[in-house]
């Protein structure tokens, strides 16, 4: 895979939440809720990233299977100063299941003694 195909803008990822009422009791028992704005992935369709602060120049992103997803809820969208705004969601992800976490660093010399 070449660095320009990965490297691709990543489509918005527009979810219709269950309307259905779920047990809250039940999803806390067996999944763990995670808040951000939903993308499609941008190589693989079985998968999606959740930014959890698009608006932030330090935010990270967490990587999920699609069959991981056990509920999905609406949260209030958020807007920035400039009156652009972004859809938000909280996923509940079934414990067990596989998620990525990348988070931006900044590359810089080591002070160690190496």
């Amino acid at each position: 895979m070449t660095m320009t195909t990965f490297l691709q803008e990543a489509k918005r990822l527009e979810i219709q939440p269950y309307k259905k009422k779920s047990n809250v009791a039940e999803l806390k028992r067996n999944s763990i809720p995670f808040i951000g704005s939903p993308f499609k992935h941008p190589v693989d369709k079985d998968k999606i990233l959740l930014i959890v602060d698009p608006y932030n120049q330090t935010t990270f992103y967490y990587e999920f299977k699609t069959e991981d997803i056990a509920f999905v809820e609406d949260v209030p969208t958020i807007v920035n100063i400039d009156g652009e705004n972004v859809t938000m969601a909280r996923i509940w992800i079934r414990k067990g299941g596989m998620g990525v976490r990348c988070a931006p660093f900044i590359v810089a010399e080591l002070s160690s003694p190496f």
